[in-house]
């Protein structure tokens, strides 16, 4: 066999080898242990309703971020995880005040009324780094950032 032949077989035995391990090592990535997402507010104006606000897709989930509508006003936003909408709750997930402070958010920070989630910009922080992950949504007034959201995320998520 000439050895340009033998090469050329090495050589693609070689790539494609190569191109078949890619996806194994994409697969063992895992999630940053801190994470944060910035969406903006919606222009005035919009029509009442439901509006989307935003929206963030990765390998590792999908974030929306909605806001209610009234007067061409938006007088609630809320987040959207995975395809289930996550309502204000009385108390915030426990969380590591490293990742919020981090993430630009100011302790210990304000708690917006339920169902009246407003600001000019949002946050959505992902802390991944206790025992239980959760997702806290933040609204932007002045600047400090106001929690209004949050909840624990399934491990893995």
């Amino acid at each position: 066999m000439p050895l340009s032949r033998l090469f050329g077989a090495a050589l693609v035995a070689g790539a494609v080898t190569l191109i078949l391990a890619q996806p194994a090592f994409a697969q063992k990535k895992e999630p940053p242990a801190c994470a944060a997402v910035s969406f903006r507010a919606i222009a005035p104006g919009a029509p009442d309703g439901e509006t989307d606000a935003g929206l963030y897709k990765s390998r590792f989930g999908k974030i929306e971020v909605k806001a209610e509508v009234k007067g061409g006003q938006a007088t609630n936003y809320y987040m959207v995880l995975n395809g289930k909408r996550i309502d204000a709750s009385a108390t915030p997930p426990k969380a590591a005040d490293s990742c919020l402070t981090s993430k630009s958010v100011k302790l210990p920070y304000q708690k917006q009324a339920a169902g009246a989630c407003t600001g000019n910009r949002f946050r959505v922080v992902i802390d991944r780094s206790g025992k239980q992950p959760v997702a806290l949504f933040f609204g932007l007034h002045s600047d400090d950032w106001a929690y209004c959201s949050g909840t624990t995320l399934e491990k893995g998520a």
